[in-house]
């Protein structure tokens, strides 16, 4: 689904493009500005993302999701502001197209010294549709009732705030009624990641990376107290839970790199995969092992010796 061959050309004409910034970068007003220039000479409209309209034009209409959809959005920053703007996106069937601003940016399609190149591609129609799927979490309280849902594209973590301090977890996975325990351990915390995510705090971790077209979660444990416990991968059709062991211990959930609730004693949080996907859009030519060998470095030659 997610695969290199199974990418659709994305659909036309592109006349309103939403924008998410990333506050507070040295980058953004020149980047803004040329955006702007490129899309004024298109007859494009540009609306701003209401959550941070301080770096945005004066006088800018705002982005707003529940009167209209846009046919476009652009992430202009790095990675942070990518996942931001997903967030908005999952399920609405509104194409994503990165810039970046940040450091590694490894989800984002062009550099910003290339803006103008690649959005041109995407507004004449060169651009591909990848689509990735989310992840949903719910907590289940002692009682049994269930939380609301939250939705993370990269990862939703499980892990202790503060002091570096092992706590006990316990770990199912279940198919329907059916709930099979795979055991438990003492670590800093897990991550439970989408193929999306396995590049980002799992890889850390020491997480595998997995091709974004396979339907699979990576669960890696984060620094955990024994050898005998490594990273698993699990079909994208079961359902993981998480169960802390020890009461006394305050853990938090993180979504997506943002700590969503702090857990209460005996609370599970349930993982599974998404309602909604996020369709990125990828320039001509890209894929993701050119990506992955550009941005991480990988299997890259040490320099000849003269």
């Amino acid at each position: 689904m997610t695969g290199r061959a199974a990418r659709e050309k994305l659909a036309g004409p592109i006349r309103r493009v939403g924008v998410v910034l990333r506050s507070r970068d040295k980058h953004l007003p020149n980047a803004v500005e040329r955006l702007q220039a490129l899309c004024e000479a298109r007859g494009v409209e540009l609306l701003f993302d209401r959550g941070d309209l301080s770096g945005a034009p004066e006088g800018v209409e705002p982005l707003d999701l529940a009167r209209e959809d846009p046919d476009l959005v652009v992430a202009l920053g790095g990675d942070g502001t990518f996942l931001r703007a997903a967030r908005l996106v999952a399920g609405r069937n509104i194409p994503l197209f990165g810039i970046n601003l940040g450091q590694l940016g490894f989800l984002t399609s062009t550099a910003a010294d290339d803006l103008e190149a690649g959005l041109i591609q995407v507004l004449e129609g060169k651009g591909e549709i990848d689509r990735r799927f989310t992840l949903d979490t719910q907590i289940t309280d002692r009682e049994g009732a269930k939380g609301e849902v939250m939705t993370a594209l990269n990862d939703i973590v499980i892990h202790k705030p503060g002091a570096a301090r092992v706590t006990p977890i316990d770990l199912s996975v279940g198919e329907g009624e059916y709930r099979d325990e795979i055991g438990s351990f003492a670590a800093d915390g897990v991550i439970l990641a989408t193929p999306t995510g396995s590049t980002a705090y799992s890889l850390s971790a020491g997480g595998p990376i997995i091709v974004p077209a396979l339907e699979c979660i990576v669960v890696t444990p984060i620094c955990p107290h024994s050898l005998s416990v490594r990273p698993l991968v699990v079909p994208a059709s079961r359902r993981i839970t998480v169960r802390p062991l020890d009461p006394t211990h305050q853990l938090q959930l993180t979504v997506d790199g943002k700590v969503a609730r702090i857990l209460a004693p005996r609370d599970e949080v349930v993982v599974a995969r998404g309602r909604h996907e996020v369709s990125f859009v990828r320039l001509p030519g890209q894929t993701f092992f050119g990506t992955m060998r550009r941005k991480l470095n990988w299997a890259a030659r040490p320099p000849e010796r003269s």
